[in-house]
């Protein structure tokens, strides 16, 4: 993984003989995409500038600061000109974008509706809208509106009857083997996973890793290329890295390119193994399976057995479990193979171990639950 420097105007496309897999472009966004060959990128990732326009500071009741979007590559100004920029990062995407690809962009209401015009009007066919469900949003201090508890995904294919990935399949395992619905619960970034540096955040709006590992699991297969032209801290890079798939950054900010080259450095990749995904079987508790696996409360890879210690299984990227005989399915549905009996709970059948010794993977779910309730 590495960082391309910006390059002499009019020599955009001599550097680039091959794609430049697994590597930030430190340019602007339009720039760097004009210099890659058209349809070359499975999917594209986007989390452009919000436009907040923010007037002032904001303070929470105490008196304290709130840490907000301030930076100058948030700042427009007008609206037209926040428009002609997004029809023109969306103009490259599309042209990059290979034909069976897809895009996500994500956004809040400062400028999601006006990105999905845009999104329209060049031709590309909105598949979906996501709601992220903030699970811990930041209160509205000032008591003027309501508490702005969550943010919209936009997901496009290239057109009408345009091919693409969905891994229907894997999302339905994901969520304990019902339907994976449009509306996502995750906590917004914070704890270990937030970067900071001198006791700062790195970046206002870093995303979580939970959110990033849903979109690419539901959409590329692994050895596809990503693309995200806002690279930001690089959490696309580091769960693409983690998921087996290629990605390419483009990032202006050089201290955005430090942390994210860092991050992505320390992150470890999957075994092939743990990447094979299925799915089976009914009925969901409260928390899915896959929740834990996607927020790491536990990772793929990890062994898992009973209470007694004899049956084991891995946990697959997808929150399906394999055993060393080679059959495969969800949490209860593997427990019910292994014991030759009609059902089984996986919840209090599986157990992983701590420091402490076995414990049912239940105690996890209670704990997410913990730090998820408002």
């Amino acid at each position: 993984m590495g960082v391309l420097e910006k390059v002499r105007p009019g020599r955009a496309r001599a550097w680039i003989d091959t794609l430049p897999l697994d590597t930030i472009l430190m340019r602007d966004c339009i720039e760097a995409m004009a210099s890659l060959p058209d349809k070359c990128v499975d999917l594209i990732f986007a989390d452009p500038p919000y436009n907040l326009q923010l007037g002032g500071d904001l303070n929470r009741p105490d008196g304290s600061h709130v840490d907000a979007v301030t930076d100058d590559w948030d700042k427009f100004d007008s609206l037209a000109a926040y428009d002609a920029f997004t029809r023109a990062w969306l103009t490259e995407a599309r042209r990059i974008l290979k034909d069976d690809g897809s895009i996500w962009v994500i956004g809040s209401y400062h400028n999601i509706f006006k990105v999905g015009s845009a999104i329209q009007d060049l031709g590309f066919w909105i598949l979906n809208d996501i709601v992220w469900r903030k699970a811990n949003p930041m209160p509205n201090f000032k008591g003027t509106r309501f508490t702005n508890a969550h943010e919209t995904l936009i997901w496009a294919s290239k057109g009408e009857k345009a091919k693409y990935t969905f891994n229907y399949r894997t999302m339905k395992t994901l969520n304990d083997e019902l339907q994976m619905r449009s509306d996502w619960e995750f906590p917004i970034c914070g704890g270990q996973e937030r970067l900071k540096k001198d006791g700062h955040k790195v970046h206002p709006t870093q995303k979580p890793e939970a959110l990033l590992y849903r979109v690419l699991l539901a959409s590329t297969k692994p050895g596809d290329v990503v693309l995200d032209p806002f690279f930001g801290t690089g959490t696309t890079g580091a769960v693409a890295k983690r998921l087996g798939r290629h990605w390419i950054g483009i990032e202006r900010e050089p201290g955005y390119v430090e942390a994210a080259s860092e991050r992505i450095a320390a992150a470890l990749p999957l075994d092939e193994s743990a990447l094979t995904t299925m799915q089976a079987g009914k009925a969901a508790p409260r928390v899915a399976f896959g929740t834990l696996v996607e927020n790491g409360y536990l990772t793929p890879g990890q062994k898992l057995t009973d209470a007694r210690r004899r049956h084991h299984a891995v946990v697959r990227a997808d929150g399906s479990l394999a055993a060393p005989d080679g059959q495969a399915g969800s949490i209860h549905k593997l427990g019910a193979l292994l014991q030759g009996a009609p059902s089984c709970n996986g919840w209090s059948f599986w157990h992983y171990e701590d420091a402490n010794g076995l414990k049912p993977i239940d105690a996890l779910r209670q704990t997410w639950l913990l730090a998820t309730q408002p």
